[in-house]
């Protein structure tokens, strides 16, 4: 699978994007729903959230902790961002089944999954970076993106990215 490298002309190039995780890797990663599961999602703060949704095959229901992008704190809006592109079985399953629910720090919370549009998704990734510098650095070269650090850089980034907005119902 690949994904784009940004060029200091504009340029997009592709490189190779990270491969779903498996053995160990995917243990780490499933690590913070354990956490959730055993009432702890709270150490996590605001900063992450766990999304319970429904598997678009299956029909069971699925859990998955990633990173808040941003929190619209008037609305309660939360945007997150698909790290491993429009394939992530959980974005996939939040297309095909909208309605889910999450849990931010402690509180529960019922939503529904809204594609955010490229130009959109483009700012959120903008103000990501500029309150979380080093995470969106990191989280860019995790998703197969060379930036600078400009906020040009990360609206590229964000045009390329599936990012959903989950908002409450």
């Amino acid at each position: 699978m690949g994904a784009c490298r940004l060029g200091h002309d504009g340029r997009v190039e592709i490189v190779k994007r990270p491969g779903r995780p498996a053995g160990v890797r995917r243990l780490l990663y499933r690590l913070p729903v354990w956490l959730y599961r055993a009432r702890l999602g709270w150490l996590l703060g605001h900063r992450f959230v766990l999304i319970n949704h429904i598997g678009r095959t299956s029909g069971r229901v699925r859990q998955v902790v990633v990173e808040v992008a941003e929190h619209d704190r008037v609305s309660g809006a939360v945007a997150v961002v698909s790290g491993f592109g429009p394939g992530s079985d959980w974005y996939r399953n939040l297309l095909a089944h909208p309605g889910a629910s999450i849990q931010l720090g402690a509180r529960v919370i019922s939503v529904r999954a809204v594609p955010v549009p490229p130009d959109q998704a483009a700012e959120v990734m903008v103000d990501y970076a500029r309150r979380h510098r080093r995470a969106a650095r990191s989280l860019s070269r995790f998703m197969g993106f060379a930036v600078d650090g400009s906020d040009e850089d990360y609206r590229a980034v964000g045009r390329q990215v599936p990012v959903l907005r989950l908002e409450p119902d």
